[in-house]
């Protein structure tokens, strides 16, 4: 494995993803893979891996100082996979009985943009907005315009692409740019939220001050943080392995309490309205765990989507991508790529399960008038 690191500049990904494929379907995912530029793709892949093997950078002072190649390199490697295996919006939620996985996703961020109190024609930031799928979603519940700020370009192509194919272009846009160093002016939008995408900063403060910068007076803020909750013993070996299987596999430097995440809303300037793990909280209409969906059996004939998560669906995608790499469709490294999502996958259910992992930890917070 080589050493160097290959900065994943605007550049890069355009050589790296030779040919922007538009559909999710699973010869969608072959053609993503075999048109890939395979000298950057397993150069890429190289890289990633630096950040957690036997490297001078496998560290968590390297990969808070790097943060932007490791969480760019992550998702230039992982968003087909996301999209052939989730969909458009790249988070959980807790399910109702009979409630689709997608619909599922939908009520959690309605119930997100409720708490952001946004309303029709605001003017409202998604930060760290994947391929724009909760984007999308904000502007046909509310009638908001909503800009998506994304660091990593091929995913803010894909959320441009789907914003073309839902005649969404009036309302919104997609900007490339660091969350720790936003590109906007202060006091630019009416509301600010976030879905499971700080958790890549390295100091959950500073992110969370830029978005109070950029936010009105008054304007509120609201965000789904992944955190290690209460239950996390420091000292447990079982303890640290998940959370460091869910780092690895997902492109997070390091994960923080709930506690730090709330001081750290605190310490932004925000008056906090609610503070609240809603991951673990069972109750009528939010009967089914958030992680059900990553751990859904043997096998599931719910759709494409379902299948590719169930046991039997797993190891035909890895076998598939195997056998693609081998012949030389898919770029070498691939099975790698591959093995890191298991990986997450495996963490993210078992550190659910142990309940010292939440993907929903619920801050909501207002910015002071003056």
């Amino acid at each position: 494995m080589s050493n160097q690191i290959l900065e994943p500049t605007p550049e890069l990904s355009k050589q790296l993803h030779e040919k922007v494929v538009e559909d999710q379907s699973a010869s969608s995912l072959v053609n993503r893979l075999r048109t890939k530029n395979k000298d950057l793709q397993t150069q890429s892949v190289n890289t990633y891996q630096q950040f957690w093997n036997d490297s001078s950078n496998n560290n968590e002072e390297s990969r808070a100082s790097m943060y932007k190649t490791l969480t760019n390199t992550y998702y230039n490697l992982a968003t087909d996979f996301y999209e052939y295996g989730w969909g458009e919006s790249f988070h959980f939620a807790r399910k109702s009985i009979g409630e689709s996985l997608r619909e599922s996703i939908k009520r959690h961020e309605h119930a997100l943009f409720d708490a952001a109190r946004i309303s029709s024609n605001m003017k409202v930031l998604d930060v760290g907005c994947g391929v724009g799928g909760p984007a999308r979603e904000c502007v046909r519940y509310t009638g908001a315009h909503v800009t998506g700020l994304n660091n990593n370009d091929y995913q803010i192509e894909r959320a441009q692409i789907y914003a073309r194919k839902h005649e969404q272009t009036g309302h919104s846009q997609f900007v490339k740019g660091d969350f720790m160093h936003m590109p906007f002016g202060d006091a630019e939008f009416d509301a600010v939220y976030a879905i499971e995408a700080t958790c890549h900063a390295p100091v959950l403060r500073d992110v969370y001050a830029q978005m109070y910068r950029v936010l009105k007076p008054g304007g509120y803020f609201a965000i789904y943080e992944w955190c290690l909750t209460d239950k996390f013993d420091t000292e447990n070996a079982e303890h640290q392995r998940l959370a460091r299987a869910i780092e690895h596999g997902d492109g997070i430097g390091k994960l923080f309490s709930t506690r730090v995440a709330l001081q750290a809303a605190k310490d932004a300037g925000f008056e906090i309205e609610r503070a609240q793990d809603i991951a673990h909280e069972t109750r009528v209409g939010n009967e089914i765990a958030w992680y059900k969906d990553l751990d859904c059996g043997v096998i599931n004939f719910s759709g494409l989507q379902g299948f590719a998560r169930s046991q039997i669906g797993r190891v035909f995608t890895s076998n598939a991508v195997k056998v693609l790499e081998k012949v030389g469709i898919a770029p070498k490294g691939t099975v790698q790529v591959q093995d890191v999502l298991v990986t997450a996958a495996d963490g993210l259910v078992e550190g659910g399960k142990a309940e010292i992992f939440t993907p929903m930890y619920l801050i909501v917070g207002r910015k002071p008038l003056n």
